[in-house]
């Protein structure tokens, strides 16, 4: 069976993945922890004075902290991740994670780029949530899978007044292994081709 990229395009770009919401409100505490942990000094994430009269007057959140730390349900206590569209039950066979559930041929994954925009400071006492969704998905060949599909997806960060703080986005390159391309290539040869091999083979 050929792999219809139009139709995986229709069905899935755009779809949405599901949103989480942060556990916790922004707090200065893990802020502080993290600033000493990766070295960063800059006074208005450390410092509640300097930061009180800086241009946003209050302890603001260092970029990197907003992507897992202060918009998912965090590691503990576990809590059910949020159901989407493609968690529904079905007869196809479960997808890799990488995927996000996007069908493809292959089934081996590389995680090719990601990139985030902040659009405006997040602050001690910020509520965020993230919604996932499909950007895009494509085929572009690779030396080793003329097939491969390529799927973007994209993170927006909400604070709580609704406000787009932050977009991310990822792409996941997924390709066939040679021996999936080889069957591949077998099951798409005509009848007739596969039958004169056979008899190559049964003569040799």
């Amino acid at each position: 069976m050929r792999y219809d990229i139009d139709a995986v395009r229709a069905e899935w770009v755009g779809r949405s993945l599901g949103e989480s919401h942060g556990r916790y409100p922004v707090e200065h505490e893990p802020i502080r922890r993290h600033c000493h942990m990766v070295g960063d000094t800059n006074p208005l994430f450390l410092d509640r004075g300097e930061a009180a009269k800086g241009p946003y007057g209050a302890v603001m959140a260092p970029p990197t902290m907003l992507i897992m730390h202060f918009s998912s349900n965090g590691p503990w206590p576990p809590r059910e991740r949020p159901r989407s569209a493609h968690d529904a039950p079905s007869a196809t066979p479960k997808r890799p994670w990488f995927t996000s559930g996007v069908p493809t041929p292959g089934d081996r994954g590389i995680n090719m780029d990601t990139s985030w925009e902040f659009l405006r400071p997040v602050l001690v006492g910020d509520e965020l949530r993230a919604k996932k969704s499909i950007r895009d998905v494509f085929v572009k060949a690779i030396r080793l899978d003329p097939m491969a599909v390529w799927i973007v997806t994209e993170n927006r960060l909400f604070n709580q007044r609704d406000e787009l703080v932050a977009v991310g986005s990822n792409t996941t390159l997924v390709h066939r292994s040679p021996k999936q391309i080889a069957a591949d290539a077998a099951a798409e040869a005509p009848a007739d081709a596969v039958s004169e091999q056979a008899g190559v083979a049964v003569r040799a």
